[in-house]
């Protein structure tokens, strides 16, 4: 009985609070969407897809991509969830990851369903202020990053690669926020910037990697056009983006 207990003790020490995920779970390579629902369909991608895990807001499937193991983990909505994500799933074996998710626009050339393959990020968020000051830069790994564009290139889909905004509050574009007249002007440096999108994960997702020596890289399908007040119009590009950090993890194994 004791034999047992000790065992089932250190079984429950090795599984991660919140993903519901331990050693052998996932592969190296991670996909990161947001919402749940999502990632079975990223998963259909995969061969023999099956799903490990499903707590909160953490799905998680893994399978297979020409022979290379890889996992697709849901984060929910915004840098606090994303940074848990990302810190267990390092615990679990993973070292490379890439966001799939949605932004709006802030610069006209990037129309609806092009893709945006973020650099770096605006840390205009909380969570990655509690892990290191904000002089300190939130930027996407190298490799990730080319491969991505490599990846979109390849592909023949219509990819921007630049800065991304990464905010808390997703409601800050209503007009009758109390502080309108800050974030207007917020908003408008951000577009004379060159800052291409802005979502809600990739501050700490950069953050986190970066101090934890793994790699991260982002890419957005774009479904709103934030620069002229229109945040969601259309959920279109996502099937783009996935392919495209499919060609992205080939291309990185094959490196």
């Amino acid at each position: 009985m004791a034999k047992k207990m000790k065992k089932a003790a250190k079984k429950a020490a090795e599984m991660q609070y919140h993903v519901h995920l331990k050693r052998g779970d996932v592969g190296r390579y991670v996909l990161l969407p947001g919402d749940p629902g999502r990632v079975p369909l990223i998963a259909s991608y995969f061969d023999n897809a099956k799903e490990v895990a499903f707590n909160r807001e953490y799905r998680t499937f893994t399978g297979t991509v020409d022979g290379i193991k890889v996992s697709c983990c849901s984060t929910g909505i915004g840098c606090p969830s994303t940074a848990i994500a990302v810190e267990e799933l390092i615990k679990c074996g993973a070292d490379t990851f890439i966001r799939i998710g949605t932004c709006g626009a802030l610069q006209r050339e990037v129309k609806l369903g092009d893709l945006c393959i973020t650099t770096g990020a605006v840390r205009e968020e909380g969570t990655s202020r509690q892990y290191v000051p904000l002089s300190y830069p939130a930027v996407a790994d190298l490799d990730v990053t080319l491969a991505l564009r490599e990846a979109a290139r390849k592909l023949k889909i219509r990819a921007h690669t630049g800065i991304g905004h990464c905010k808390d509050a997703f409601f800050i574009e209503d007009k009758d926020i109390p502080i309108r007249e800050e974030i207007d002007a917020k908003w408008n440096a951000w577009y004379k910037s060159n800052v291409i999108s802005t979502s809600m994960e990739s501050a700490a997702l950069f953050v986190v990697s970066t101090i934890r020596r793994v790699r991260a890289g982002e890419v957005l399908a774009t479904i709103g056009l934030t620069y002229a007040d229109a945040p969601i119009i259309a959920k279109v590009g996502i099937d783009e983006a996935i392919r495209t950090a499919m060609e992205a993890i080939k291309i990185l194994e094959a490196s």
